[in-house]
């Protein structure tokens, strides 16, 4: 569960719904995240049975990422909530607004 919910985790989810993607790209795609835990996020993800990677014997190496079914459920249930909080951020923002400071 904290890895499906980490910063990162929720990102890769996001942006691998409906592709298959090399590295790079989702490095590219996933601004501000480092290598290291941009790799180490795709690990935890493929060891929970989210992500799928395939690794191609060629030079220079290749390797692409996909969700599996499980990862496309987990993707479609993290971008509702996305879709979810960034609607209703005028009403949370309003709440800020009206609560009393402490």
């Amino acid at each position: 569960m904290k890895h499906i919910t980490s910063r990162w985790g929720v990102l890769v989810l996001l942006v691998l719904a409906g592709e298959t993607r090399r590295f790079s790209e989702l490095r590219r795609l996933i601004g501000g995240v480092s290598e290291r835990m941009l790799a180490q996020t795709l690990q935890w993800l493929e060891a929970d049975g989210l992500v799928r990677r395939v690794a191609y014997e060629v030079v220079p190496p290749h390797v692409e990422y996909s969700l599996t079914p499980l990862g496309q459920q987990a993707a479609a249930k993290v971008r509702d909530l996305a879709d979810w909080i960034e609607g209703s951020v005028p009403q949370i923002v309003q709440h800020w607004n009206q609560a009393p400071a402490n």
